[in-house]
């Protein structure tokens, strides 16, 4: 796996950015952490999203980029007051590129318990078959 070129899915490069994006409103922006899998029909992508729910998930796809965007709402009710907080609210937020291998138009996702899984299958290779030569 030495060669990067090859990959059916590439992370996009660091770079050095106060948000991933220009943000509308203010709040604190993650990255969720990712593992990459590859079979032999598809590449399972699992991103940790703690806190997220399928309602404050957007997944999106656009010219072979494929963004995952999660909001974190607040745990505590409005009459309630802080007294320590550890766990930081705010977005989750992160891109790929898409190979030409990857079927788009398959992808699936499935949130569970602040777990992200998509299933990217591989597009199907041209099946060897012979060609029947017609007269005329």
């Amino acid at each position: 796996m030495a060669d990067t070129e090859n990959k059916e899915l590439k992370v996009r490069e660091k770079q050095e950015l106060a948000a991933p994006a220009e943000q509308t409103r203010s709040g604190l922006v993650f990255t969720p952490h990712v593992d990459i899998y590859e079979t032999e029909k598809e590449i399972i992508l699992v991103a940790d999203m703690p806190g997220v729910k399928t309602k404050d998930l957007t997944i999106d796809l656009r010219d072979d980029t494929l963004t995952l965007s999660g909001d974190i709402e607040p745990f505590e009710n409005p009459d309630e007051q802080d007294m320590m907080i550890e766990y930081e609210v705010g977005k989750f937020y992160r891109q790929f590129t898409l190979s030409e291998v990857i079927d788009q138009s398959k992808i699936d996702a499935n949130l569970s318990d602040g777990v992200l899984r998509l299933a990217l299958p591989k597009v199907e290779k041209a099946k060897p078959r012979i060609i029947e030569v017609k007269a005329g």
